[in-house]
């Protein structure tokens, strides 16, 4: 039997050839591709949150993955309904998240690892979103590099894309690659299996399940036909000229400094530079030069366009055409503008993007030591407006700043770091933005809300806490003033603190198109510890080999906190705080005995074995 890592492996080749899948189908049948999903996906804040059964990561075992293969080699295997919950948005809606059972993420994320072998060498470069290697940053390092010399952005939103897709279209569209029925009909059990809210099962009759495993790939094989259609329609129709052609002023200008220069009239020549810098070197409306780019992080797209702004709505109208014609989508209205690259800011990213006009931004040409503009056409990435403001009301009570309530009964060191990952995720998010400093607006507000947080738990002045807590530290050769608190541990003590986090820009890369890591490095070390202990079959409790399963707990913090203070513990919580693992291996009647409160004997005897469960 081939290993999951040769599986993967030449169905990655196959789509790297672009050559159809066959037969895949039987591939599922290899226990190892379950274990590699297992070892992804167990440690996951929800692999022990039940969906619409009592099915969760707890009591995984190898007789489980082979009575689910078992289902498949019949062709039996449902999904069950996922139970659906709601998460807020930010304008203030719901967006529907599916909380399927364990079973089905387990069979969902050897479904994602076919898929995303097979597809990821297919998609395309300006595609960033749920790709392994690829991010909110990468994209945007794509956009840096890609967009120079923009004149209209066309910013594109899909409405409500992950709920609309159509599933018959998406399986026609994975049906020219994938020759293979009863894979592509388990797929579409997958996506048919409806959802249970408030115990009524409501069916599902497009969109994928946002929150499911295989969701993401799954919208990503879909939105590659936007890819394809942009890149091999739109981009080769509204790509034409080597270059624009010349300005005929900047020419006749150029001419008059260079009779000027050697003359030797200065005072001449210094206007005709003046001059010269506030007039473009390029025909900026030359009708026989024409650029298209494109980006898309998941439903988010932008393209930079070089022409009219005609044709521009006339781009915008033919993806609008496209997305309604053939994947059966529609453009938000609100969402998709095209707005004027230099004087106006486009939103991608949560970012501002723009083109800078800088006249009087120069540089010295290295070959004749002239000056030249420098930051004309170069992409501009900043905080959009108001976006220091807005995250600022958080913390604030009639525009001043107040205590958080929720954090009073914890620790100052656990509040202090609290504010400070709130706000290095924000600092570190928009580390391209070139004026990453206005954040520093945002950090005033927070400092004085962590301050009378500290204040009111302590009963407290804000001077005083301002006196307890206040320290300096050096970040690259540049003190800033902190907060600071020591925690004793026991390797010796750590220290907690708020500030420290520079706020210079971080220029992109300069490697404009991502190089993704070998595919065989994403799996290099997925035998962990934990499944080699489930293979080896022996209960870590009692001794007995054969047919254990996998107790699990949510965290080993919350376990040593809830046995805290007892003189004996039971025999499996000091084995778990022992070897340190939120997972214990066992045979099932051990497992059994944990969940009824039953002590578990060192060594079990025969009578105790042969008992009926």
């Amino acid at each position: 039997m081939q290993s999951a890592d040769q599986i993967l492996q030449a169905i990655r080749k196959l789509g790297e050839k672009r050559l159809p899948l066959t037969r895949v189908y039987r591939c599922l049948y290899n226990p190892e591709l379950y274990l590699m999903a297992y070892a992804k996906i167990y440690k996951n804040q929800g692999a022990l949150t039940p969906g619409t059964a009592d099915d969760t990561a707890d009591g995984m075992s190898i007789n489980r993955i082979d009575s689910l293969i078992a289902a498949l080699r019949t062709e039996r295997f449902d999904f069950r309904p996922s139970r659906r919950g709601y998460a807020d948005k930010k304008n203030g809606g719901k967006r529907p998240l599916g909380l399927p059972n364990f079973t089905e993420k387990l069979m969902q994320e050897v479904l994602r690892m076919v898929l995303e072998a097979y597809y990821e060498p297919r998609f395309k470069e300006s595609s960033h979103g749920f790709r392994t290697g690829r991010g909110c940053h990468t994209a945007l390092t794509y956009l840096h590099h890609k967009f120079r010399a923009t004149k209209w952005f066309i910013e594109g939103d899909i409405r409500g894309c992950f709920d609309n897709i159509d599933h018959d279209v998406l399986l026609k569209v994975m049906s020219r690659d994938i020759h293979d029925g009863r894979l592509l009909n388990l797929i579409r059990k997958g996506l048919k299996a409806g959802v249970m809210e408030a115990w009524e099962y409501k069916p599902t009759c497009s969109g994928t399940p946002q929150g499911g495993i295989v969701s993401p790939i799954l919208a990503n094989i879909y939105l590659h036909e936007l890819d394809r259609y942009v890149e091999e329609v739109l981009i080769p129709h509204y790509t034409r000229g080597a270059k624009r052609e010349r300005s005929p002023e900047y020419r006749e200008v150029s001419y008059k400094l260079d009779r000027a220069r050697k003359r030797g009239d200065k005072e001449a020549a210094r206007h005709l530079e003046q001059r010269m810098r506030a007039i473009p070197s390029k025909e900026t409306d030359d009708p026989g030069f024409r650029r298209l780019t494109y980006v898309r992080y998941a439903d988010d797209f932008i393209l930079g366009f070089a022409g009219t702004k005609a044709e521009a709505e006339t781009i915008k109208t033919a993806i609008g055409t496209f997305l309604r014609d053939a994947l059966h989508l529609e453009l938000s209205s609100e969402k998709t503008l095209i707005t004027h690259a230099r004087d106006e800011h486009a939103k991608f990213l949560g970012y501002a993007v723009s083109i800078y006009h800088a006249d009087h931004k120069t540089s010295r040409r290295k070959d004749s030591g002239t000056r030249q503009r420098s930051a004309n056409g170069r992409v501009r990435l900043g905080v959009p407006y108001g976006l220091t403001t807005e995250l600022a009301r958080r913390y604030q009570r009639n525009s001043k700043p107040m205590s958080e309530l929720s954090l009073l009964a914890f620790s100052d060191a656990h509040i202090i770091q609290t504010y400070q990952e709130r706000f290095r995720g924000i600092a570190e998010y928009y580390k391209f933005a070139v004026d990453r400093s206005h954040l520093s607006s945002l950090k005033h507000v927070m400092q004085a809300a962590l301050v009378r947080t500290l204040a009111h738990k302590y009963k407290m002045s804000v001077r005083e806490v301002y006196r307890k807590y206040r320290s300096t530290m050096t970040v690259n050769g540049q003190e800033y003033r902190t907060f600071q608190v020591k925690v004793p541990t026991k390797k010796g003590e750590r220290t907690i603190y708020w500030g420290g986090i520079p706020l210079k820009v971080v220029k992109p890369s300069n490697q404009a198109v991502i190089v993704d890591a070998p595919y065989r490095e994403q799996w290099k070390d997925w035998r962990s510890d934990l499944i080699q202990r489930l293979q080896a079959e022996v209960c870590e409790l009692c001794g007995t080999q054969g047919k254990c399963e996998v107790h699990h707990v949510r965290k080993l913090k919350d376990l040593k906190q809830r046995w805290a203070g007892r003189k004996e513990k039971p025999f499996w919580v000091t084995r778990m705080i022992a070897m340190q693992r939120k997972t214990l291996v066992i045979c099932h009647l051990c497992h059994v005995d944990i969940h009824a409160g039953r002590p578990i004997p060192k060594e079990r005897n025969a009578s105790r074995e042969s008992r009926v469960i």
